[in-house]
């Protein structure tokens, strides 16, 4: 994946760097999804660093913001992912428009759709236009996950899995800093390197495709499957936000309706000139 990347007019291209900005930037629409807050892989410092230079009109969450899974089986909340709580609710005190798709880890929310909280919208799908008259489909799709909606103890497992390897990953960069080396995700490279799991991230986007052409809309933005990319590979816009934990990207919309890819972890090694060295906190035993 580049730094950044742009999608509009049907077209995908390079992006300039960030690093090129000024102190920061501000768009018409801002989509942050998976930042599994309450749980010890969240990039909390990170996402900080980012909304700082980054602001939009119209602030979309898309699904995952706050993990309850993990809450219920043990609680962990830093200051860091209150202050990232505490960020978010200042953007809409200033004005901004703050849009909250829950997800399934955190379906809790999934009880309160229509209501308002602290001025931030809970809805359960939304339709974006953008600014060049493009619809889109906005939900954080895990609607779509064969696993979590027939085999939800499965899904339990699977992100018990998960955090295991965001585990071993602790360990392993440990060594990795030791050696002057950056940061290496384990189950990102297993992502996208065995069959079975590039095959269902496949599955879920042709699903979510198919989706918005139901809704008979240009394009969709998404979450879920903790993979950024931005493609029309369906015959529609199919646009994810990544994640957090590992990737650390957000979807940005300019004033003209083009959507960018930004890739925040890439983005700070190359304005810093040092290799990114994302701390995970020790996972006890």
């Amino acid at each position: 994946m580049k730094p950044s990347h742009l999608i509009g007019e049907g077209m995908a291209q390079t992006a300039p760097d960030l690093s090129d900005a000024p102190d920061g930037r501000r768009f018409r629409s801002l989509f942050l999804s998976d930042i599994h807050l309450g749980t010890k892989g969240c990039q909390a410092d990170l996402l900080l660093d980012f909304l700082r230079y980054h602001d939009a009109e119209t602030l979309y969450l898309v699904g995952d913001i706050v993990d309850g899974w993990r809450l219920r089986s043990g609680w962990y909340w830093p200051q860091s992912h209150n202050d990232v709580v505490q960020k978010l609710l200042r953007k809409g005190r200033k004005g901004t428009r703050i849009v909250y798709l829950p997800g399934n880890h955190d379906e809790f929310l999934r009880d309160y759709y229509g209501s308002h909280f602290g001025g931030i919208e809970v809805v359960e799908t939304a339709i974006h236009e953008a600014a060049d008259g493009k619809r889109y489909l906005v939900i954080h799709g895990d609607v779509f996950d064969v696993v979590v909606r027939h085999a939800k103890w499965l899904a339990f497992l699977g992100d018990g899995a998960y955090s295991f390897a965001l585990g071993i990953n602790t360990y392993l960069n440990w060594v990795r800093r030791k050696l002057g080396f950056p940061y290496w995700s384990l189950s990102q490279w297993a992502k996208l390197k065995v069959k079975n799991a590039v095959s269902f991230i496949g599955r879920f986007e042709e699903a979510v495709a198919t989706e918005a052409r139901r809704h008979k809309v240009d394009g969709v933005i998404c979450g879920h499957i903790h993979h950024a990319t931005m493609h029309n590979d369906f015959g529609v816009g199919y646009i994810n936000c990544g994640d957090w934990v590992e990737s650390c990207t957000a979807i940005v919309e300019h004033e003209d309706g083009r959507f960018e890819l930004i890739d925040w972890a890439r983005q700070t090694r190359a304005r810093t000139g040092a290799p990114l060295l994302l701390e995970r906190p020790k996972v006890a035993a």
